[in-house]
């Protein structure tokens, strides 16, 4: 039995580590392990470093929310006030758990003869106990303000990298001689870092205030993380640099157009995100498949020709690209309509109404793979 077992799971571990689907032909593992130079060449054994370096960046986040953020959003009126907390009720608090948080007229009607309460006194009892699962303004603003720092300190050491690295002026440079082609210090850290803060927020998911979108964000972190790792071992590391700068540069703007929503500077927060979903559209909609597919589908197939790997890596990020259409032209019609009216029309639950561009950020999710590849739904609130 254990002979056969281990048998099994020999078969199964090259089956997922097959040379013939991650590398070119005639290349195999024993090709890669040379020392190269620099930092040698990208082995899977790297992404360990991550683990540890994930629960270092956890922590710095806890340091700068508390020591840096907290008192900024004091500083500038944000109040440290904590949610209504409602008169406590077995029988009502079990229906918003287990029934529902919304209840209809039929069923107000039967709590208020079983509880002997008004029915406006439920309905008001309901609307408290949402409110007190939101979490606080504050939180959110530390949250942002953490992630704007990141999104634009890695934005400008990508930038600052990628100046002086010949593939960012000749995408031709991406595949000669792939996949002999050695890390360098930077390029090493500009990864590692990437996927190590994208590993602290899978960590912090389980600490954060539970929200709505945990699960679309859970999944998104995952996605993330994959793609990330899988350019990595496949050593596409170059182009995967191309792209994580790609869509940091929209990623800070969009949570500082947040922090200005949540610090109630509304013409700013207009501003910032008209300008956020300016530089999103040029660079998802022109950059991107004129830059970074390009090189990816045609530059490569004619340098290093398809192989399995290559077919799903520009599979994902084919994908990427239908899901930035359909992003752009949300964010477009929001963006224009806040242009010409400063305002916009959204549905209700029961009618539709006007929200403003300002609150309308507090609902809007971002991320995509490498520092930003994804973007979430859009919705007024």
């Amino acid at each position: 039995m254990a002979t056969a077992a281990a048998g099994a799971l020999g078969l199964l571990w090259g089956w997922l580590w097959s040379e013939r689907f991650w590398l070119p032909q005639n290349v195999s593992w024993a090709d890669l392990e040379g020392p190269g130079n620099g930092y040698g060449y990208p082995r899977a054994r790297h992404i360990l470093s991550v683990f540890p370096l994930a629960a270092g960046v956890f922590s710095v986040r806890l340091l700068f929310e508390r020591f840096i953020a907290k008192p900024s959003a004091l500083h500038i009126g944000i109040q440290d006030s904590c949610p209504y907390q409602v008169q406590p009720n077995a029988i009502l608090e079990k229906v918003f758990i287990s029934i529902t948080k919304y209840p209809d007229e039929k069923r107000l009607e039967g709590l208020s003869k079983q509880l002997d309460w008004d029915v406006r006194k439920i309905q008001c009892w309901f609307r408290h106990r949402r409110n007190q699962d939101k979490p606080p303004t504050l939180t959110k603003f530390c949250e942002s303000m953490w992630r704007f720092t990141f999104y634009l300190c890695i934005f400008c050491y990508g930038i600052r990298f990628l100046w002086s690295s010949p593939w960012f002026w000749d995408t031709r440079q991406c595949w000669h001689s792939y996949p002999y082609q050695p890390l360098t210090s930077g390029l090493y850290y500009y990864y590692i870092m990437e996927l190590a803060f994208y590993w602290s927020l899978m960590f912090s998911q389980f600490t954060d205030i539970k929200r709505k979108d945990f699960l679309i964000m859970f999944v998104h972190h995952l996605a993330t993380i994959a793609l990330i790792t899988f350019s990595y071992i496949n050593n596409m590391v170059r182009v995967g640099t191309l792209v994580m700068c790609l869509h940091d540069a929209s990623d800070f703007l969009l949570e500082a157009a947040k922090l200005a929503n949540y610090a109630k500077y509304q013409r700013l927060c207009d501003t910032l995100f008209v300008v956020f979903s300016a530089v999103f559209v040029v660079t998802r909609l022109g950059i991107y498949p004129f830059w970074i597919l390009n090189t990816t589908l045609f530059e490569s197939w004619e340098m290093i020709g398809p192989y399995p790997s290559w077919w799903l890596f520009n599979g994902l990020l084919l994908i990427l690209q239908v899901l930035h259409v359909i992003w752009s032209y949300l964010i477009a019609r929001i963006a224009f309509k806040a242009l010409i009216r400063g305002k916009v029309t959204c549905p209700g639950r029961i009618r539709p109404r006007l929200c403003t561009l300002h609150p309308f950020l507090t609902s809007f999710l971002f991320s995509m793979p490498g520092g930003s590849w994804t973007v979430s739904s859009l919705a007024c609130i």
